[in-house]
């Protein structure tokens, strides 16, 4: 099976920018591992057109000149008809499209599958960017009808199942978000009551609430410290925190990171006492996958897709993400006990290697393909008989609301 993947994919796969690089090279390496799947990655990138193919990981890497100035024009205007163009002389047996690439194929006559990371309009909308509620609305409009046009899509959570209802034409399938395997073999090793985030500092990562609880950890008697990994996404914000850092004397007790790669990242979970993010808008971060199958316990938002992926009391906590309060209570629990911490990071390892281990995730995204490519095959010629599709229940656990599924999900 020729498979093409459209996604935005880093220059150095140990090194990847975001969640989505994050997913594109876990999925990919372990599909480069099936002996029938052969995969071409497509991304747009400066420069001009390069093609190199990876021995070690039996995987072709195309990267294109990206053509638009801003990602919307890219996606919609002269990008699009280059990335079209060049997918169409490729000719794979299917094409898997990722985030905003999936705009970018829309149309494209070949078997296609789409992976929804987030709204780009939801996302928008809590930026604290100029005019964000007007460039929302723009997004939504465009947004909606790409997903309109998918015959198949990929939801990562339930959450992103629910926000397409009544707009997805095409069949939806239940596939969580693949992490590298070498999260699940980390040694841990803490010693300081140590809190870890890894995320993007902008008003959507609400990092503020964060530097906020650790104050109020600090002031109720425990000697803990806050590590902070992730660039800088709205210079405004990041003066906000160096401000409130300075306000609350935490200058020795919180670290800005930056930007890490994968080996740092787990460098850091290892010696975490818990992860944290307390997002305003997330689908289903990769941090949290990560940190879970590094049996690291997770306090996080209650609200969006991240109450689908961690169990209140049982391998983390949720938490209002506008009430430091309560985000310091639960943080400073965690910290003040460590067979709780031990006990909810066994359970959130057990349910990370059930849900997100990259050999089972490859496995069952290869068989939307094999359903993507029939159900082309049946459009092309319509006297192929038509498979049944049972109905069934959400693969997440404790999740069980009735509705019609695929049978590669199950």
């Amino acid at each position: 099976m020729k498979v093409a993947i459209v996604t935005r994919f880093p220059e150095d796969p140990a090194a990847p920018h975001g969640g989505v690089e994050s997913v594109s090279v876990n999925l990919v390496r372990a599909l480069g591992r099936l002996d029938d799947v052969r995969v071409h990655v497509i991304t747009t990138d400066v420069g001009r057109i390069e093609v190199k193919h990876s021995e070690q990981d039996a995987v072709t890497v195309h990267r294109l000149p990206r053509l638009g100035r801003r990602t919307l024009t890219d996606a919609i205007g002269p990008g699009r008809r280059l990335l079209s163009r060049y997918v169409r002389e490729l000719a794979p047996d299917v094409v898997h499209a990722h985030d905003v690439y999936g705009l970018m194929v829309k149309g494209l006559p070949l078997p296609r599958v789409f992976t929804i990371h987030g709204f780009i309009y939801g996302d928008t909308r809590v930026s604290g960017e100029r005019l964000a509620w007007l460039r929302s609305k723009l997004w939504r409009r465009i947004e909606t009808a790409g997903w309109a046009d998918q015959p198949h899509i990929i939801s990562i959570s339930p959450y992103v199942r629910e926000r397409l209802d009544g707009i997805a034409a095409g069949t939806i399938h239940d596939i969580d978000n693949p992490i590298a395997e070498s999260f699940f073999h980390l040694e841990r090793r803490t010693s300081r009551p140590t809190i870890f985030s890894a995320a993007l500092i902008c008003p959507r990562k609400n990092t503020l609430a964060l530097v906020e609880a650790l104050a109020q950890v600090r002031a109720a008697g425990i000697d803990a410290e806050l590590r902070l990994a992730g660039s800088v996404g709205h210079a405004g914000y990041a003066q906000q925190l160096e401000a409130l850092i300075g306000a609350r004397g935490l200058h020795a007790h919180v670290t800005l990171l930056g930007r890490l790669g994968v080996e740092q990242v787990q460098r850091e979970l290892a010696a975490a006492s818990v992860f944290a993010l307390v997002s305003l808008e997330e689908n289903s971060p990769m941090g949290i996958e990560e940190a879970m199958a590094a049996g690291v316990p997770i306090v996080t938002s209650n609200r969006c897709g991240m109450p689908y992926m961690v169990h209140d009391g049982e391998t983390g906590f949720l938490v209002d993400p506008h009430d430091s309060d309560d985000i310091a209570r639960r943080i400073g629990l965690l910290l003040a006990d460590a067979d709780l911490r031990r006990v909810m990071g066994a359970r959130a390892r057990q349910v990370a290697l059930d849900r997100f281990h990259p050999a089972r995730i490859a496995q069952k995204t290869v068989d939307v393909y094999r359903r993507a490519i029939r159900d082309h095959e049946r459009r092309a010629n319509p006297r192929i008989a038509r498979r049944s599709i049972t109905p069934g229940a959400l693969i997440w656990p404790e999740h069980s609301v009735s509705i019609t599924r695929s049978s590669t999900t199950q």
